[in-house]
Protein backbone atom coordinates (compact mmCIF):
# COMPACT_ATOMS: atom_id res chain seq x y z
CA UNK A 1 0.00 0.00 0.00
CA UNK A 2 3.04 2.03 0.28
CA UNK A 3 1.79 3.70 3.75
CA UNK A 4 4.16 5.45 5.84
CA UNK A 5 3.94 5.95 9.55
CA UNK A 6 5.54 9.03 10.38
CA UNK A 7 5.83 10.54 13.56
CA UNK A 8 6.46 14.55 14.35
CA UNK A 9 8.68 14.63 18.07
CA UNK A 10 8.02 18.38 18.95
CA UNK A 11 10.77 18.68 21.75
CA UNK A 12 12.15 21.69 24.02
CA UNK A 13 15.64 21.64 24.21
CA UNK A 14 18.03 23.79 25.51
CA UNK A 15 20.82 25.82 23.79
CA UNK A 16 24.31 24.24 24.80
CA UNK A 17 23.17 21.30 26.86
CA UNK A 18 23.62 18.52 24.79
CA UNK A 19 23.17 15.53 26.81
CA UNK A 20 19.82 16.81 27.63
CA UNK A 21 18.93 17.53 24.59
CA UNK A 22 20.09 14.11 23.30
CA UNK A 23 18.24 12.45 26.20
CA UNK A 24 14.73 14.14 24.69
CA UNK A 25 16.00 13.08 21.75
CA UNK A 26 16.13 9.69 22.62
CA UNK A 27 12.87 9.80 24.10
CA UNK A 28 11.51 10.41 20.95
CA UNK A 29 12.82 7.67 19.50
CA UNK A 30 12.09 5.02 22.09
CA UNK A 31 8.36 6.77 21.43
CA UNK A 32 8.58 6.34 17.62
CA UNK A 33 9.26 2.77 18.34
CA UNK A 34 6.26 1.76 20.64
CA UNK A 35 4.09 3.99 17.74
CA UNK A 36 5.93 1.50 14.78
CA UNK A 37 6.24 4.61 13.77
CA UNK A 38 8.28 4.67 10.00
CA UNK A 39 10.20 8.32 9.97
CA UNK A 40 10.44 10.46 12.95
CA UNK A 41 11.59 13.94 12.56
CA UNK A 42 13.30 16.71 15.08
CA UNK A 43 13.91 19.95 15.09
CA UNK A 44 16.44 22.29 13.64
CA UNK A 45 19.60 21.94 15.32
CA UNK A 46 17.77 19.65 17.88
CA UNK A 47 21.36 18.32 19.31
CA UNK A 48 22.69 21.60 19.86
CA UNK A 49 19.69 23.81 20.54
CA UNK A 50 18.72 26.64 18.27
CA UNK A 51 19.84 29.71 18.50
CA UNK A 52 23.31 28.38 19.52
CA UNK A 53 25.02 31.96 18.91
CA UNK A 54 28.84 32.41 19.29
CA UNK A 55 28.79 29.16 20.73
CA UNK A 56 29.54 28.13 17.25
CA UNK A 57 32.87 30.22 17.14
CA UNK A 58 33.90 27.34 19.76
CA UNK A 59 35.50 24.30 18.06
CA UNK A 60 35.08 22.21 21.07
CA UNK A 61 31.07 23.02 20.95
CA UNK A 62 30.96 22.03 17.70
CA UNK A 63 33.04 18.30 18.16
CA UNK A 64 30.72 17.66 21.03
CA UNK A 65 27.58 18.17 18.84
CA UNK A 66 29.40 15.68 16.50
CA UNK A 67 29.85 13.12 19.43
CA UNK A 68 25.97 13.13 20.37
CA UNK A 69 25.46 12.45 16.97
CA UNK A 70 27.40 9.29 16.90
CA UNK A 71 26.05 8.46 20.71
CA UNK A 72 22.67 8.61 18.96
CA UNK A 73 23.34 6.23 16.49
CA UNK A 74 22.53 2.71 18.46
CA UNK A 75 19.42 4.55 19.57
CA UNK A 76 17.91 4.23 15.78
CA UNK A 77 17.80 0.75 15.46
CA UNK A 78 14.23 -0.02 13.30
CA UNK A 79 13.64 3.41 12.80
CA UNK A 80 14.33 6.13 10.28
CA UNK A 81 15.19 9.46 11.92
CA UNK A 82 15.71 12.89 10.49
CA UNK A 83 17.58 14.67 13.36
CA UNK A 84 19.29 18.66 13.24
CA UNK A 85 22.72 18.78 14.22
CA UNK A 86 25.83 21.04 13.14
CA UNK A 87 28.38 19.27 10.36
CA UNK A 88 32.05 19.81 9.53
CA UNK A 89 33.78 19.90 6.44
CA UNK A 90 36.05 22.43 5.98
CA UNK A 91 33.49 25.04 7.44
CA UNK A 92 30.23 24.25 9.55
CA UNK A 93 26.42 24.10 8.52
CA UNK A 94 23.46 23.70 9.62
CA UNK A 95 22.67 20.50 8.82
CA UNK A 96 20.03 17.51 9.04
CA UNK A 97 21.38 13.79 9.66
CA UNK A 98 19.63 11.35 7.87
CA UNK A 99 19.83 8.25 10.61
CA UNK A 100 18.38 4.70 9.35
CA UNK A 101 18.82 1.35 11.50
CA UNK A 102 21.70 2.59 13.79
CA UNK A 103 24.07 4.07 10.37
CA UNK A 104 24.37 7.38 9.70
CA UNK A 105 22.76 7.24 6.12
CA UNK A 106 23.30 10.98 5.04
CA UNK A 107 23.11 14.45 5.76
CA UNK A 108 22.06 17.81 4.14
CA UNK A 109 23.05 21.02 4.54
CA UNK A 110 20.29 23.99 4.74
CA UNK A 111 20.70 25.90 1.50
CA UNK A 112 19.06 29.29 2.15
CA UNK A 113 20.35 30.98 5.20
CA UNK A 114 18.23 33.46 6.97
CA UNK A 115 19.87 36.90 7.71
CA UNK A 116 16.93 39.15 8.66
CA UNK A 117 14.86 40.41 12.36
CA UNK A 118 16.62 37.73 14.55
CA UNK A 119 18.42 35.75 12.33
CA UNK A 120 22.16 35.65 12.19
CA UNK A 121 23.05 32.44 10.68
CA UNK A 122 25.47 33.77 7.67
CA UNK A 123 28.00 35.03 10.67
CA UNK A 124 28.11 31.25 11.36
CA UNK A 125 26.90 28.61 8.58
CA UNK A 126 28.11 28.29 5.01
CA UNK A 127 25.06 27.68 2.50
CA UNK A 128 25.35 24.19 1.47
CA UNK A 129 24.88 23.02 -1.47
CA UNK A 130 22.46 20.23 -3.93
CA UNK A 131 20.57 17.66 -1.80
CA UNK A 132 20.20 13.76 -2.11
CA UNK A 133 16.96 12.31 -1.82
CA UNK A 134 15.90 9.03 0.38
CA UNK A 135 13.83 6.26 -0.53
CA UNK A 136 11.82 4.61 2.28
CA UNK A 137 9.53 1.45 1.27
CA UNK A 138 9.03 2.88 -1.83
CA UNK A 139 8.52 6.46 -0.91
CA UNK A 140 11.21 8.92 -2.05
CA UNK A 141 11.54 11.58 0.20
CA UNK A 142 13.58 14.88 0.20
CA UNK A 143 14.82 16.87 3.38
CA UNK A 144 15.30 20.72 3.97
CA UNK A 145 16.00 22.81 7.24
CA UNK A 146 13.02 25.73 8.10
CA UNK A 147 13.91 28.87 5.63
CA UNK A 148 14.59 26.31 3.09
CA UNK A 149 10.39 25.98 2.79
CA UNK A 150 10.15 29.44 2.59
CA UNK A 151 10.64 30.74 -0.85
CA UNK A 152 8.55 28.91 -3.46
CA UNK A 153 11.52 28.13 -5.77
CA UNK A 154 13.53 26.59 -3.03
CA UNK A 155 15.20 23.35 -2.19
CA UNK A 156 11.86 21.77 -1.36
CA UNK A 157 10.41 22.41 -5.52
CA UNK A 158 13.37 20.97 -7.07
CA UNK A 159 13.37 17.85 -4.24
CA UNK A 160 9.96 17.25 -5.63
CA UNK A 161 11.17 18.09 -9.45
CA UNK A 162 13.41 15.42 -8.91
CA UNK A 163 11.07 12.69 -7.38
CA UNK A 164 10.08 13.39 -3.99
CA UNK A 165 6.55 12.57 -2.71
CA UNK A 166 7.25 13.59 0.59
CA UNK A 167 9.02 17.28 1.78
CA UNK A 168 10.37 16.86 5.23
CA UNK A 169 11.32 20.02 7.12
CA UNK A 170 12.70 20.41 10.12
CA UNK A 171 12.55 23.91 11.91
CA UNK A 172 13.00 26.20 14.60
CA UNK A 173 10.35 28.55 13.79
CA UNK A 174 10.44 31.40 15.94
CA UNK A 175 7.14 33.09 16.89
CA UNK A 176 5.00 36.08 16.50
CA UNK A 177 1.83 37.50 16.19
CA UNK A 178 0.07 35.81 13.43
CA UNK A 179 3.12 33.46 12.60
CA UNK A 180 1.18 30.28 12.96
CA UNK A 181 -1.37 30.84 10.56
CA UNK A 182 0.80 32.39 8.15
CA UNK A 183 3.11 29.37 8.37
CA UNK A 184 0.63 26.79 8.45
CA UNK A 185 -0.86 28.65 4.67
CA UNK A 186 2.62 28.91 3.10
CA UNK A 187 3.21 25.15 3.97
CA UNK A 188 0.07 24.24 2.39
CA UNK A 189 0.86 26.33 -0.49
CA UNK A 190 4.04 23.79 -1.18
CA UNK A 191 2.68 20.64 -0.29
CA UNK A 192 -0.47 22.00 -3.16
CA UNK A 193 1.74 23.07 -5.58
CA UNK A 194 4.67 20.67 -5.33
CA UNK A 195 2.01 17.79 -5.51
CA UNK A 196 3.87 16.74 -2.27
CA UNK A 197 2.73 15.75 1.91
CA UNK A 198 4.27 18.21 3.19
CA UNK A 199 6.10 17.08 7.16
CA UNK A 200 6.86 19.99 9.21
CA UNK A 201 8.71 19.48 12.53
CA UNK A 202 8.80 22.68 14.28
CA UNK A 203 10.68 23.55 18.27
CA UNK A 204 9.01 24.27 20.77
CA UNK A 205 10.02 26.37 23.96
CA UNK A 206 11.62 29.81 24.99
CA UNK A 207 15.35 30.82 24.56
CA UNK A 208 16.38 34.21 25.75
CA UNK A 209 13.53 36.30 23.85
CA UNK A 210 12.39 33.80 21.45
CA UNK A 211 9.60 31.92 21.65
CA UNK A 212 8.82 28.55 19.15
CA UNK A 213 5.53 26.87 19.38
CA UNK A 214 5.84 24.20 17.82
CA UNK A 215 2.25 23.61 16.07
CA UNK A 216 3.97 20.81 13.97
CA UNK A 217 1.72 20.03 11.19
CA UNK A 218 1.86 17.20 8.17
CA UNK A 219 0.23 18.34 5.12
CA UNK A 220 -1.13 15.86 2.39
CA UNK A 221 -0.51 16.90 -1.10
CA UNK A 222 -4.12 19.32 -1.83
CA UNK A 223 -2.69 21.31 0.47
CA UNK A 224 -4.99 19.88 3.54
CA UNK A 225 -3.89 20.02 7.08
CA UNK A 226 -4.39 16.07 8.23
CA UNK A 227 -2.08 15.93 11.52
CA UNK A 228 -0.98 18.65 13.63
CA UNK A 229 0.80 19.38 17.05
CA UNK A 230 -0.05 21.40 19.82
CA UNK A 231 0.93 25.12 20.49
CA UNK A 232 3.55 26.04 23.15
CA UNK A 233 4.24 22.33 24.33
CA UNK A 234 6.12 19.60 23.68
CA UNK A 235 4.16 17.06 21.88
CA UNK A 236 4.42 13.75 19.67
CA UNK A 237 2.27 13.46 16.65
CA UNK A 238 1.75 9.98 14.52
CA UNK A 239 0.25 9.90 11.36
CA UNK A 240 -0.06 7.25 8.46
CA UNK A 241 0.09 8.80 5.28
CA UNK A 242 -0.64 6.36 1.30
CA UNK A 243 2.03 7.78 -0.45
CA UNK A 244 -0.18 5.99 -3.61
CA UNK A 245 -2.30 9.36 -3.40
CA UNK A 246 0.65 11.56 -4.19
CA UNK A 247 1.19 9.60 -7.57
CA UNK A 248 -2.45 9.49 -8.55
CA UNK A 249 -2.80 13.31 -7.54
CA UNK A 250 0.38 13.88 -9.69
CA UNK A 251 -0.65 11.99 -12.47
CA UNK A 252 -3.52 14.78 -13.07
CA UNK A 253 -1.76 17.39 -12.67
CA UNK A 254 0.54 18.35 -16.03
CA UNK A 255 2.29 21.45 -14.35
CA UNK A 256 4.99 19.02 -13.54
CA UNK A 257 5.54 17.47 -17.37
CA UNK A 258 6.48 21.27 -18.63
CA UNK A 259 8.44 24.21 -17.39
CA UNK A 260 12.31 24.89 -16.87
CA UNK A 261 12.50 22.28 -13.45
CA UNK A 262 11.44 19.11 -15.51
CA UNK A 263 14.71 19.83 -17.73
CA UNK A 264 17.20 20.34 -14.89
CA UNK A 265 16.38 18.14 -11.86
CA UNK A 266 15.11 14.97 -13.63
CA UNK A 267 14.50 12.10 -11.30
CA UNK A 268 17.76 10.40 -13.19
CA UNK A 269 20.06 13.37 -12.17
CA UNK A 270 19.99 13.10 -8.37
CA UNK A 271 21.67 10.54 -6.03
CA UNK A 272 19.12 8.51 -4.15
CA UNK A 273 19.98 6.62 -1.31
CA UNK A 274 17.40 3.40 -0.68
CA UNK A 275 17.12 2.88 2.83
CA UNK A 276 14.75 0.32 2.64
CA UNK A 277 13.38 -2.56 3.28
CA UNK A 278 10.51 -1.37 6.05
CA UNK A 279 11.49 -1.68 9.21
CA UNK A 280 8.10 -1.75 10.66
CA UNK A 281 5.80 -4.44 10.12
CA UNK A 282 3.20 -3.68 7.39
CA UNK A 283 -0.13 -4.85 9.39
CA UNK A 284 -0.48 -2.04 11.58
CA UNK A 285 -3.77 -0.72 12.52
CA UNK A 286 -4.23 2.96 10.95
CA UNK A 287 -3.89 5.55 13.40
CA UNK A 288 -6.85 8.87 14.25
CA UNK A 289 -4.00 11.41 13.63
CA UNK A 290 -4.04 14.55 16.28
CA UNK A 291 -5.40 17.78 15.16
CA UNK A 292 -5.01 20.16 17.55
CA UNK A 293 -6.46 23.30 17.34
CA UNK A 294 -5.24 26.36 16.34
CA UNK A 295 -5.27 29.13 19.03
CA UNK A 296 -7.32 31.91 18.78
CA UNK A 297 -5.24 35.68 18.64
CA UNK A 298 -4.93 36.63 22.57
CA UNK A 299 -4.67 33.13 23.70
CA UNK A 300 -1.64 32.32 21.53
CA UNK A 301 -0.04 35.29 23.06
CA UNK A 302 -0.83 35.00 26.62
CA UNK A 303 0.78 31.11 26.20
CA UNK A 304 3.74 32.36 24.26
CA UNK A 305 4.13 34.72 27.48
CA UNK A 306 3.48 31.70 29.58
CA UNK A 307 6.38 29.64 27.58
CA UNK A 308 8.72 32.44 27.14
CA UNK A 309 8.93 33.00 30.88
CA UNK A 310 8.76 29.54 32.28
CA UNK A 311 11.64 28.96 29.98
CA UNK A 312 13.53 31.57 31.08
CA UNK A 313 13.25 31.30 34.81
CA UNK A 314 13.64 27.44 34.98
CA UNK A 315 16.39 26.90 32.21
CA UNK A 316 18.51 29.68 34.30
CA UNK A 317 18.35 27.51 37.25
CA UNK A 318 15.64 30.07 39.01
CA UNK A 319 13.14 28.77 41.27
CA UNK A 320 10.82 31.92 42.67
CA UNK A 321 10.36 35.15 40.80
CA UNK A 322 9.89 38.02 42.89
CA UNK A 323 7.76 41.57 41.24
CA UNK A 324 7.45 44.62 42.02
CA UNK A 325 3.34 45.54 42.88
CA UNK A 326 2.06 48.67 42.59
CA UNK A 327 -1.31 48.05 41.89
CA UNK A 328 -1.59 49.36 38.56
CA UNK A 329 -2.80 47.10 34.93
CA UNK A 330 0.95 46.09 34.22
CA UNK A 331 2.19 44.61 37.30
CA UNK A 332 -1.07 42.93 37.89
CA UNK A 333 -0.64 40.87 34.15
CA UNK A 334 3.09 40.42 35.07
CA UNK A 335 1.84 38.78 38.20
CA UNK A 336 -0.63 36.77 36.99
CA UNK A 337 1.70 35.34 34.17
CA UNK A 338 4.00 34.18 36.20
CA UNK A 339 1.62 32.25 38.71
CA UNK A 340 0.69 30.65 35.87
CA UNK A 341 4.00 29.83 34.54
CA UNK A 342 5.63 28.72 37.63
CA UNK A 343 2.59 28.33 39.98
CA UNK A 344 2.10 30.58 42.85
CA UNK A 345 3.84 29.15 45.26
CA UNK A 346 7.03 30.52 43.55
CA UNK A 347 6.14 33.93 43.20
CA UNK A 348 6.18 36.98 45.44
CA UNK A 349 4.50 40.20 44.88
CA UNK A 350 6.38 43.53 46.40
CA UNK A 351 4.62 46.22 48.01
CA UNK A 352 6.54 49.01 47.71
CA UNK A 353 4.60 52.45 48.77
CA UNK A 354 5.37 56.33 49.33
CA UNK A 355 3.67 58.96 50.05
CA UNK A 356 2.19 59.42 46.59
CA UNK A 357 0.54 55.86 47.04
CA UNK A 358 -3.24 55.32 47.06
CA UNK A 359 -4.95 53.33 49.41
CA UNK A 360 -6.58 51.98 46.16
CA UNK A 361 -3.40 50.82 44.73
CA UNK A 362 -2.20 49.30 48.29
CA UNK A 363 -5.90 47.57 47.94
CA UNK A 364 -5.54 46.44 44.50
CA UNK A 365 -1.84 45.05 45.04
CA UNK A 366 -2.78 42.47 48.11
CA UNK A 367 -6.08 41.97 46.54
CA UNK A 368 -4.45 40.70 43.63
CA UNK A 369 -1.65 38.80 45.51
CA UNK A 370 -4.66 37.33 47.56
CA UNK A 371 -6.37 35.71 44.38
CA UNK A 372 -3.15 34.56 43.18
CA UNK A 373 -2.39 32.60 46.10
CA UNK A 374 1.55 34.25 45.59
CA UNK A 375 3.54 35.63 48.62
CA UNK A 376 2.97 38.99 49.32
CA UNK A 377 5.00 41.31 50.81
CA UNK A 378 4.51 45.25 52.30
CA UNK A 379 7.81 47.49 52.00
CA UNK A 380 7.48 51.04 52.49
CA UNK A 381 10.00 53.18 50.86
CA UNK A 382 8.97 56.33 52.25
CA UNK A 383 11.84 56.37 54.63
CA UNK A 384 14.41 56.14 51.91
CA UNK A 385 12.58 58.44 49.86
CA UNK A 386 13.40 60.95 52.86
CA UNK A 387 16.93 59.85 52.95
CA UNK A 388 17.14 60.73 49.60
CA UNK A 389 15.76 63.52 49.45
CA UNK A 390 18.18 64.94 52.45
CA UNK A 391 21.22 63.93 51.04
CA UNK A 392 20.68 65.48 48.01
CA UNK A 393 19.50 68.83 49.20
CA UNK A 394 22.53 70.85 49.30
CA UNK A 395 23.28 69.43 45.74
CA UNK A 396 19.64 70.31 44.55
CA UNK A 397 19.07 73.50 46.84
CA UNK A 398 17.81 76.39 43.83
CA UNK A 399 16.09 74.20 41.83
CA UNK A 400 12.41 73.08 41.17
CA UNK A 401 11.44 69.29 42.23
CA UNK A 402 10.73 66.93 39.08
CA UNK A 403 11.75 64.34 37.61
CA UNK A 404 14.35 63.58 39.47
CA UNK A 405 13.22 64.05 42.81
CA UNK A 406 10.05 61.53 41.23
CA UNK A 407 12.64 58.90 40.31
CA UNK A 408 14.36 58.77 43.30
CA UNK A 409 11.30 56.28 44.42
CA UNK A 410 11.51 54.26 41.46
CA UNK A 411 15.06 53.35 42.17
CA UNK A 412 14.40 53.19 45.60
CA UNK A 413 11.94 50.03 44.95
CA UNK A 414 14.47 48.73 42.27
CA UNK A 415 17.02 48.29 45.38
CA UNK A 416 14.67 46.78 47.43
CA UNK A 417 13.56 44.22 44.92
CA UNK A 418 17.21 43.80 43.67
CA UNK A 419 18.40 43.37 47.99
CA UNK A 420 15.56 40.57 47.70
CA UNK A 421 17.32 38.78 44.71
CA UNK A 422 20.87 39.18 46.60
CA UNK A 423 19.65 37.56 49.63
CA UNK A 424 17.13 34.79 48.79
CA UNK A 425 18.33 34.04 44.74
CA UNK A 426 14.89 35.19 43.73
CA UNK A 427 15.10 36.59 40.11
CA UNK A 428 13.08 40.33 39.28
CA UNK A 429 10.40 40.62 37.11
CA UNK A 430 10.21 43.94 35.68
CA UNK A 431 6.45 45.24 34.15
CA UNK A 432 7.63 47.48 31.80
CA UNK A 433 5.76 47.39 28.48
CA UNK A 434 6.56 48.37 25.27
CA UNK A 435 4.57 51.66 24.92
CA UNK A 436 7.06 52.82 27.77
CA UNK A 437 10.00 51.02 26.30
CA UNK A 438 9.35 52.73 23.36
CA UNK A 439 8.82 56.41 24.54
CA UNK A 440 11.34 56.47 27.32
CA UNK A 441 8.40 56.02 29.99
CA UNK A 442 10.56 54.37 32.39
CA UNK A 443 13.41 55.09 34.92
CA UNK A 444 16.92 53.46 34.32
CA UNK A 445 17.83 51.39 37.60
CA UNK A 446 14.79 51.96 39.08
CA UNK A 447 11.54 50.07 37.27
CA UNK A 448 13.84 48.89 34.34
CA UNK A 449 16.29 47.15 37.14
CA UNK A 450 15.26 43.18 36.96
CA UNK A 451 16.32 39.88 35.10
CA UNK A 452 13.80 39.22 32.29
CA UNK A 453 10.92 41.48 31.08
CA UNK A 454 7.71 39.76 30.90
CA UNK A 455 6.11 41.93 28.77
CA UNK A 456 8.38 44.12 27.33
CA UNK A 457 7.05 43.61 23.79
CA UNK A 458 3.44 43.86 24.18
CA UNK A 459 2.13 47.26 23.70
CA UNK A 460 -0.50 48.75 26.81
CA UNK A 461 -3.42 48.50 25.00
CA UNK A 462 -2.67 44.95 24.41
CA UNK A 463 -1.88 44.64 28.26
CA UNK A 464 -5.24 45.63 28.99
CA UNK A 465 -7.01 42.81 26.52
CA UNK A 466 -4.89 40.16 27.76
CA UNK A 467 -5.69 40.83 31.38
CA UNK A 468 -9.45 41.00 30.47
CA UNK A 469 -8.74 37.83 28.48
CA UNK A 470 -7.08 36.29 31.24
CA UNK A 471 -10.11 36.94 33.59
CA UNK A 472 -12.76 36.04 31.73
CA UNK A 473 -11.07 32.30 30.09
CA UNK A 474 -9.12 31.24 33.31
CA UNK A 475 -10.98 32.54 36.14
CA UNK A 476 -11.15 36.38 37.58
CA UNK A 477 -7.91 37.11 39.65
CA UNK A 478 -7.17 40.84 38.61
CA UNK A 479 -9.26 43.12 40.12
CA UNK A 480 -11.83 45.09 38.05
CA UNK A 481 -10.76 48.48 39.42
CA UNK A 482 -7.37 47.88 37.68
CA UNK A 483 -8.72 47.44 34.34
CA UNK A 484 -10.64 50.53 34.92
CA UNK A 485 -8.62 53.63 36.64
CA UNK A 486 -6.24 55.74 34.84
CA UNK A 487 -2.88 54.87 34.79
CA UNK A 488 -0.30 56.09 36.27
CA UNK A 489 2.94 56.15 37.89
CA UNK A 490 2.37 57.49 41.67
CA UNK A 491 4.98 59.78 41.49
CA UNK A 492 3.50 63.03 42.55
CA UNK A 493 0.41 64.10 43.47
CA UNK A 494 -2.86 63.14 41.29
CA UNK A 495 -0.41 61.82 38.66
CA UNK A 496 -1.65 60.24 35.49
CA UNK A 497 0.45 58.47 32.24
CA UNK A 498 -1.48 61.28 30.20
CA UNK A 499 -0.04 64.17 31.64
CA UNK A 500 3.25 62.73 30.02
CA UNK A 501 2.25 60.77 27.47
CA UNK A 502 -0.31 60.61 24.22
CA UNK A 503 -3.90 58.18 25.56
CA UNK A 504 -2.28 54.98 24.94
CA UNK A 505 -5.36 54.67 22.06
CA UNK A 506 -3.29 57.05 20.28
CA UNK A 507 -0.03 56.10 20.81
CA UNK A 508 0.30 52.53 20.11
CA UNK A 509 -1.08 53.51 16.38
CA UNK A 510 1.70 55.49 16.15
CA UNK A 511 4.23 53.10 17.68
CA UNK A 512 3.27 50.44 15.65
CA UNK A 513 3.73 52.50 12.21
CA UNK A 514 6.87 54.02 13.54
CA UNK A 515 8.90 50.87 15.39
CA UNK A 516 7.28 48.03 13.93
CA UNK A 517 6.90 49.14 10.10
CA UNK A 518 9.55 51.65 10.03
CA UNK A 519 7.06 54.55 8.43
CA UNK A 520 8.16 57.72 7.61
CA UNK A 521 6.83 61.00 9.85
CA UNK A 522 5.25 62.28 6.47
CA UNK A 523 3.60 58.83 5.78
CA UNK A 524 2.23 58.76 9.05
CA UNK A 525 0.46 62.18 9.03
CA UNK A 526 -1.02 61.55 5.80
CA UNK A 527 -2.55 58.47 7.27
CA UNK A 528 -4.29 60.83 9.60
CA UNK A 529 -2.29 61.17 12.86
CA UNK A 530 -1.71 64.34 13.68
CA UNK A 531 1.67 65.94 13.18
CA UNK A 532 2.57 67.24 16.22
CA UNK A 533 2.09 63.86 17.91
CA UNK A 534 3.90 62.18 15.33
CA UNK A 535 6.63 64.57 15.25
CA UNK A 536 6.48 64.37 19.40
CA UNK A 537 6.55 60.65 19.78
CA UNK A 538 9.50 59.83 16.97
CA UNK A 539 11.44 62.00 18.95
CA UNK A 540 10.89 60.06 22.36
CA UNK A 541 11.68 57.60 20.46
CA UNK A 542 14.80 57.89 18.77
CA UNK A 543 16.30 59.93 22.09
CA UNK A 544 16.05 56.60 24.61
CA UNK A 545 17.31 54.17 22.74
CA UNK A 546 20.13 54.22 25.13
CA UNK A 547 17.73 53.12 27.67
CA UNK A 548 16.35 50.25 25.64
CA UNK A 549 19.72 48.97 25.57
CA UNK A 550 19.84 48.60 29.01
CA UNK A 551 17.09 46.83 29.59
CA UNK A 552 16.38 43.08 30.64
CA UNK A 553 15.31 40.22 27.55
CA UNK A 554 11.99 40.08 27.46
CA UNK A 555 9.36 37.58 25.54
CA UNK A 556 9.34 38.54 21.73
CA UNK A 557 5.86 38.36 20.61
CA UNK A 558 5.80 40.74 17.47
CA UNK A 559 7.78 40.76 14.31
CA UNK A 560 9.74 43.32 15.30
CA UNK A 561 10.62 43.73 18.91
CA UNK A 562 13.22 45.71 20.65
CA UNK A 563 16.70 43.96 20.24
CA UNK A 564 17.60 41.73 18.25
CA UNK A 565 14.94 42.45 15.76
CA UNK A 566 15.64 46.41 15.53
CA UNK A 567 18.94 47.52 15.68
CA UNK A 568 19.47 51.17 15.54
CA UNK A 569 22.92 53.04 16.54
CA UNK A 570 23.12 55.39 19.84
CA UNK A 571 24.53 57.61 18.85
CA UNK A 572 22.79 59.31 15.50
CA UNK A 573 21.89 62.56 14.14
CA UNK A 574 19.42 61.31 11.86
CA UNK A 575 16.32 63.01 11.73
CA UNK A 576 13.05 61.00 10.63
CA UNK A 577 11.17 64.26 10.81
CA UNK A 578 13.11 65.15 7.95
CA UNK A 579 12.99 62.20 5.81
CA UNK A 580 10.85 63.02 2.95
Amino acid sequence: MRRLRIGLAQINTTVGDLQGNIARIVDGLNRAREHRVDLVLFPELAISGYPPEDLLLKPSFIEANQSCLDELLPHTQGLTAVVGFVDVDADIYNAAAVLHDGQLAGVYHKSLLPNYAVFDEVRYFKAGEGFPLFELDGAVFGVSVCEDIWYPAGPPEKQAAAGAELLVNISASPYHVGKIHDRERMLATRAADNVAVVAFCNLVGGQDELVFDGSSVIINERGQVVARGRAFAEDFVVADIDMRSVFRQRLHDPRRRKGELAHLYRPDSVRRVRLSPALSPPDRPLLMPPLSPLPERLDEIYQALLLGTRDYVQKNGFQTVVIGLSGGIDSSLVATIAADALGPENVVGVSMPSRYSSDHSLEDAEALAKALGIRYMCIGIEPAFRAYLEMLSEAFAGTEPGVAEENLQARARGNVLMALSNKFGWLVLTTGNKSEMAVGYATLYGDMAGGFAVIKDVPKTRVYELAMHRNQTMGPVIPERVLTKAPSAELRPDQKDSDSLPEYAELDPILHAYVEEDRGFHEMVAMGFDEATVRRVIHMVDRNEYKRRQSPPGVRITARAFGKDRRLPITNKYQTTDDE
